[in-house]
């Protein structure tokens, strides 16, 4: 049977599945109760400074994008850091790590881009035996605008100073968290690795405004006839997460950098293909928000099940497995050649992929008058818009022609070599080579 047993960058949990620095870890009530429910480790809501509680709004926190079904898709806070006293917040993390010494609880903090404000929080928060710090430099809203969050995740050069100072601090791990508001991650992951960071965790809250109320003219959430951008999580911002994990794990500078993998993890399987990335855990928040702590159950289980099916005895034979195949467009193989196949017994004959492909592609579907769909191999060009719209699954699939067979698109044979843009004869570049 898998061994779900996680070790990440010296941390041990039963599991690789750790809730985020959000409101379902911002108290001790919460955190028992995930640990209970079989969550691996969780990173504490982010602390601030000792002193007057940062003041949180009263009212509507959060906004939301949803599916037609009325699934939650995204969601948007303007929520700041912890507004409990950080020695209330050090009270309950040092009884809840004695009473789980098994489980990651690692400490979010954020405090002002000065070195003693650092040095003097983060051995104090070392006492109550947490298992490291992850530094927030990625909150994209509220904090920022005090010099925080993303205002020093958005500086490479204030990255690596802080994470500086932070190993400097105490002798415990330190993960940097990183914002995607940012034109490319490799720059701040350089500067954490640079600053000493023992891993990072990616990615922070989007940027984002998700509404606009039309009666009274004004974004959601709405506080007193006012709205602000705020930070937007959820399944939609997992393709976005996904690539930066992957630029951070396939860039030979940072490649041997650990990752935390964040953003939209619902399912086992936004897991699994986290860390088929490069990341070596995950954390997860906004389906806890949606579902509750019990989810975990399923993605244990789930990826315990799926680890059994491929053979695989640790969350270590998987990681990083797909990032080799990650690669550049202009590195993809031009001579690889498919075609769209539809599977007439399962067609329930309602037109989507003849009306996007008519409409909106390369007219490749025809259509006959009894509502019988075929596809024109001399007009496809196997985009997989077809496959993308079609209700049923697998209905629609994508054959690989092989090597010699002839493409009727193009009237060529398809060639057996590896070719790709750098070498194409209508490439610029290869043309002024020559």
């Amino acid at each position: 049977m898998a061994d779900l047993t996680s070790e990440f960058i010296g941390i041990k949990s039963p599991n690789p599945f750790w809730l985020a620095s959000a409101p379902p870890t911002d108290k001790e009530y919460n955190v028992r109760r995930a640990f209970e429910a079989g969550w691996g480790g969780v990173v504490w809501k982010t602390l601030g400074e000792a002193g007057p509680p940062v003041v949180n709004v009263n009212g509507p926190r959060y906004g939301a994008i949803h599916g037609a079904d009325r699934r939650l898709l995204g969601l948007n806070n303007i929520e700041l850091i912890t507004d409990r006293p950080l020695e209330v917040n050090l009270e309950e993390m040092t009884r809840v790590k004695r009473d789980y010494p098994d489980h990651a609880l690692i400490a979010s903090v954020m405090v002002p881009c000065e070195e003693k404000a650092w040095k003097d929080i983060l051995p104090m928060i070392a006492e109550t035996g947490c298992d490291g710090f992850e530094l927030n430099f990625g909150c994209p809203h509220g904090m920022a605008e005090r010099g925080m969050g993303s205002a020093v995740g958005q500086v490479p050069e204030y990255i690596e100073m802080v994470t500086r100072w932070a190993k400097e601090a105490t002798g415990l791990p330190v993960i940097v968290k990183l914002t995607p508001n940012i034109t490319n991650i490799l720059y701040p992951a350089t500067a954490a690795l640079n600053g000493g960071a023992d891993a990072v965790s990616l990615i922070n809250t989007i940027n984002s405004i998700t509404s606009v109320n039309l009666d009274v003219m004004s974004p959601e959430p709405m506080i007193d006839g006012k709205g602000t951008h705020g930070g937007y999580c959820g399944p939609a911002v997992k393709p976005i997460a996904m690539n930066m994990v992957a630029e951070i794990a396939r860039n030979p500078e940072t490649a041997k950098l650990p990752i935390s993998g964040i953003g939209g993890v619902t399912t086992w399987r936004d897991a699994a293909e986290f860390m088929a990335l490069g990341a070596g855990n995950v954390q997860v928040c906004t389906a806890a928000m949606t579902y509750g702590f019990k989810i975990v159950q399923e993605m244990i289980s789930g990826l315990s099940q799926w680890m059994d099916e491929k053979g695989y005895e640790s969350t270590a034979d998987f990681v990083g497995m797909a990032t080799p195949n990650v690669t550049d467009w202009q590195y993809l193989n031009l001579n690889h050649v498919t075609k769209a196949v539809i599977n007439e017994e399962d067609c329930i004959k309602c037109g989507r992929c003849y009306a996007a492909c008519e409409d909106t592609s390369h007219q490749a579907i025809e259509m006959s008058e009894d509502r019988v769909f075929t596809v024109k191999d001399d007009e496809c060009v196997a985009c997989n818009l077809c496959v993308n719209v079609c209700p049923v699954e697998g209905c629609i699939t994508m054959k690989t022609l092989e090597p010699g067979d002839m493409d009727e698109r193009t009237g060529q044979p398809v060639s057996p070599d590896y070719g790709n843009w750098t070498t194409h004869p209508n490439n610029p570049s290869v043309q002024a080579a020559e």
